[in-house]
This record gives structure tokens, C-alpha cells and sequence, in this order.
């Protein structure tokens, strides 16, 4: 038997955990779908024999999606925030989410169809941002604050001057 993880972060779905789970699986590199808990009995949100519970990690993070009914929100409040290597992956995540019927949000926000968010971050911007010369860390800031999906080569541009 596998020991559980001490922190695992809980997801609040209704009734598509698992379609979720999938999703982030795969999307995701080192993410995948573990276990699918079933209901014993009915329950407010759903029937005995519906998902409950979907052991689930995405990118290598440990969580739990649980099928709580349309009671639970996600908000910006709690986000997932993937750092990418260059243009082609922040466009992969960006896209995958947006076109499976998510929507673009401002400074490399996005989110996903069941109303999870997701701040997808070139270490580009991260390095622009936090330059040491402040005029150009100022400038890549402002360039990133028109932007939806980041553009790494206007944040680079935007950081030259």
C-alpha cells in the first residue's frame, strides 16, 4: 500500500472530476490519473455508484478532485502557476486549456472549463520582471500588463528598451 501524501491539494467538481483529472493528465508532463473512488450511497451531489473522489497529479503535485456538487467555486484565489521553458510551451499549456473551452484572462492568466486557473509563465517574464536595472524591469512589467497569453519576444523587446 502507497503511503499518501501529507498535503494534498482538493479540487471541487461537479460531477466531472474524472473528465478533469484526465484533462491535466494528459496536458501536463508528470501529471496522470490514479484512483476513482465511487459513492456507497447517494449523496447530495449525486447517486450511489457516481465519482466521488479522483486521486489525481499534476505536475508532480498531488491532488484529490472531489465531486462536490455546484455548491464550490474556484476563484483567483487559488491558482496553478506552470513555468515554462520557452514560446512553444507556454503556447501548448495556453492553448490546450483556452481551446477546451476555457478563456484568456490578463498577464498570462487563463482558465479552464471547469473554472480552475492556471498562470502559465515563461521564465522569461520572471527574469524580466525582477531585472535588476528597474527601468527594464519596469518595462517588461508593462509590456506583460496588455498582454493575455505572454509573448516572450515583445517581453524581451519590451526589456531591451
Amino acid at each position: 500500500m502507497n503511503t499518501p501524501a501529507k498535503n494534498t491539494v482538493c479540487l471541487w467538481y461537479d460531477g466531472d472530476a474524472e473528465e478533469a483529472a484526465r484533462f491535466y493528465a494528459a496536458t501536463f508532463p508528470d501529471s496522470s490519473v490514479g484512483a476513482v473512488h465511487y459513492a456507497p450511497a447517494d449523496y447530495p451531489a449525486g447517486k450511489k455508484g457516481d465519482a466521488l473522489t479522483v486521486e489525481f497529479t499534476v505536475l508532480g503535485i498531488p491532488c484529490l478532485g472531489i465531486n462536490g456538487g455546484p455548491g464550490g467555486k474556484h476563484s483567483w484565489a487559488f491558482s496553478f502557476q506552470v513555468a515554462t521553458a520557452d514560446q512553444a510551451e507556454t503556447d501548448r499549456y495556453w492553448n490546450a486549456i483556452v481551446n477546451n473551452g476555457g478563456e484568456e484572462n490578463p498577464c498570462g492568466w487563463c482558465k479552464d472549463k471547469w473554472g480552475l486557473f492556471w498562470q502559465i509563465t515563461p521564465l522569461a517574464l520572471t527574469q524580466a520582471v525582477s531585472d535588476p536595472d528597474p527601468v527594464a524591469a519596469k518595462r517588461a512589467f508593462e509590456a506583460m500588463m496588455t498582454m493575455k497569453k505572454i509573448d516572450i519576444a515583445a517581453i524581451a523587446a519590451a526589456r531591451r528598451g
